[in-house]
């Protein structure tokens, strides 16, 4: 049976539990595990006063969160191996910085998932909020390994300042996506909000519904076709369980190079028709 932390009643304080990590919580009793300290607002608690807990991460390294954590913060951050999982909402910087291993939300996920992380995979069922995958203000690099896939929609600046790795989304994304791109590959299913690839050096943004808003000036079209290595992502893809609109797994695809204000050697692929 795994770690199951369960939130003892709804918040709207938030509550950050970056410092229950599955390597320290594995071969824990419950009772240990509820003396760790987290923070409510201001204030230093013990986990046992907000969560109860049952089971042990011993035998699987398998940490469950239940109850509607919106509000709570950090599940998963720095993750080193492992799985955890949420079986509902969480809140901001659901797995951030993490390494290693299996981090999975069944509910929608709040600002700054998966920012800066550096490997691993982090599933997301629902939504995502605003800088998935992206570098905190003042960093000079985002997500530099692992991938992130969410099902759902995502907000702005998805993928700011990517190093490397792959983010999948199924449906919307907002405004900026891989803005300032250093490498890595951005998939957008849905339709995108304005500005893509501003200020990317290198890297790919595939955006399956096109550009209604039109690109930036600074992307020159370079050429039409298929491309083995985006045929190699979507077979991936479709074998982690992500699913690909139809349309887009036999789509060419215009390709424009960009952004040419950072030397130009990134790229942003449009379908050649409507998706």
């Amino acid at each position: 049976m795994p770690l199951t932390l369960t939130l003892l009643q709804p918040t709207s304080i938030p509550i950050e539990v970056d410092a229950v990590r599955i390597e320290d919580v594995r071969g824990l009793t419950p009772d240990r595990v509820c003396a760790i300290r987290v923070h409510r607002g201001n204030k230093e608690l013990e986990l046992g006063e907000l969560f109860s807990a049952q089971g042990s991460a011993a035998d699987d390294g398998h940490v469950v969160w239940v109850g509607d954590c919106r509000k709570v913060k950090g599940i998963g951050a720095g993750l080193c191996g492992g799985r955890m999982t949420v079986e509902g909402n969480a809140g901001m910087h659901l797995g951030a910085r993490m390494h290693s291993g299996e981090l999975v939300c069944l509910g929608d996920a709040g600002d700054w998932a998966g920012a800066e992380m550096a490997g691993g995979r982090l599933r997301i069922r629902g939504n995502a909020g605003a800088c998935l995958g992206a570098a905190y203000r003042g960093a000079r690099r985002g997500m530099t390994g692992g991938e992130i896939l969410v099902d759902g929609s995502a907000g702005d600046e998805v993928g700011s300042a990517q190093r490397r790795g792959l983010i999948a989304i199924r449906g919307a994304a907002g405004d900026g996506v891989g803005f300032g791109l250093l490498a890595g590959s951005i998939l957008i299913f849905g339709p995108a909000g304005l500005r893509s690839g501003a200020g990317m050096r290198r890297g790919t943004i595939l955006l399956g519904q096109g550009a209604p808003a039109g690109l930036l000036p600074t992307f020159a079209y370079a050429t039409t076709g298929t491309f083995a290595f985006l045929d190699v992502l979507l077979r991936h893809l479709a074998r982690s369980g992500f699913e690909i609109p139809p349309d887009c797994r036999e789509a060419n695809w215009r390709r424009y190079s960009g952004d040419l204000l950072e030397g130009g050697r990134g790229e942003i692929l449009l379908p050649a028709a409507p998706a």
